[in-house]
């Protein structure tokens, strides 16, 4: 029987979610690239920018994913307060594969390896307003999450991302926990 975990929620801001990606906020339209811009890796295929109909999922999770090869962006499509579960990217650079570590090392199917995220590591993140989120290679993450019955988000990552370069964790299964949170905002 697994035990469940409940998790804090933090409000995102570019400095909090730095060690997992970028909060991007509206900017004027007279800048030029710098650092509150998205830092973008579509370099190993076809970048694909699609709008993902979801339907509501419940605040609790067992499973994370994460994409070895690719900068992945979302946002809510209207601006509405949505969620994000993460956790900082463990993929192993093969050099370092032998190195002693808490957790074992494992190999993924897409051919990389990774330390699999301990359920501590895992953060909940509530952005609101018009904003998007970029994550860094490899990130964990679960949602997006929300109240309410159904919310569109653009999606920006490879063509082949689901695919090829999907790799998931499963906390239920290899640590015996289900994480949960609630958010009475």
């Amino acid at each position: 029987m697994a035990s469940m975990v409940k998790l804090p929620v933090i409000d995102a801001t570019p400095t909090n979610f730095a060690d997992f990606g970028q909060v991007i906020e509206a900017l004027p339209d007279d800048g030029e690239f710098g650092p509150r811009d998205a830092e973008l890796d579509l370099s190993h295929g076809i970048p694909r920018l699609y709008i993902v109909h979801l339907e509501r999922k419940p605040f609790k999770f067992t499973k994370i994913t994460h994409h070895a090869n690719v900068t992945q962006c979302l946002g809510s499509i209207g601006g509405h307060d949505w969620y994000l579960g993460v956790s900082k990217a463990s993929v192993v650079k093969p050099e370092k594969v032998n190195e002693n570590t808490e957790r074992k090392i494992v190999q993924s199917k897409a051919g990389h390896s990774y330390v699999p995220p301990p359920p501590e590591d895992v953060h909940i993140f509530r952005f609101s307003g018009p904003k998007f989120v970029k994550l860094h290679i490899g990130t964990w993450h679960v949602g997006p999450l929300f109240r309410g019955d159904c919310m569109d988000f653009y999606i920006l990552e490879l063509s082949n991302t689901n695919e090829a370069d999907h790799t998931t964790h499963n906390f239920k299964e290899e640590d015996g926990v289900v994480l949960s949170f609630d958010d009475q905002v």
